[in-house]
């Protein structure tokens, strides 16, 4: 008849409380160092949007002041509106206002038109674009 194995004269051996608990610091760590970038990541996706729609706005202005006649209102030189902003958006943040400018000749029968979009999200924040309408 053979005789059961001694365990005390086992070669296996199991994790020891300390390997355990060294374990447990380093996987938190490493998931507190993950868990920093998910606000970096809200807050980058913010101003994400925020800048997207800001040239959505911009792209709208500019669509509508390329269909004006040079005559119109709308293109008469200097800043529009003339004092203050348009404000758009759906939280009426943003601040958008055009200049139109003559241009020198030979390029005379152009006016440049910029169009400038303001706002606030974790500091100040601006675009622009600029087009040129023909006579």
């Amino acid at each position: 008849m053979r005789s059961l194995p001694d365990p005390s004269r086992s070669t296996e051996r199991g994790v020891t409380l300390v390997e355990l608990m060294i374990a447990l610091v380093v996987l938190a760590v490493g998931v507190l160092a993950l868990a920093q970038t998910f606000p970096a990541g809200g807050r980058a996706q913010g101003r994400d949007r925020m800048f997207s729609s800001a040239n959505s706005y911009m792209q709208d202005k500019v669509e509508l002041l390329s269909t004006k006649n040079w005559s119109d209102a709308e293109l008469d030189l200097g800043r529009h509106p003339a004092s203050g902003f348009d404000t758009v958006g759906a939280n009426r943040i943003l601040l958008r206002y055009y200049e139109v400018a003559a241009l020198a000749s030979p390029l005379d029968n152009l006016r440049k038109v910029t169009v400038r979009m303001n706002w606030q999200y974790l500091g100040a924040r601006a675009c622009s674009t600029t087009i040129y309408v023909r006579r």
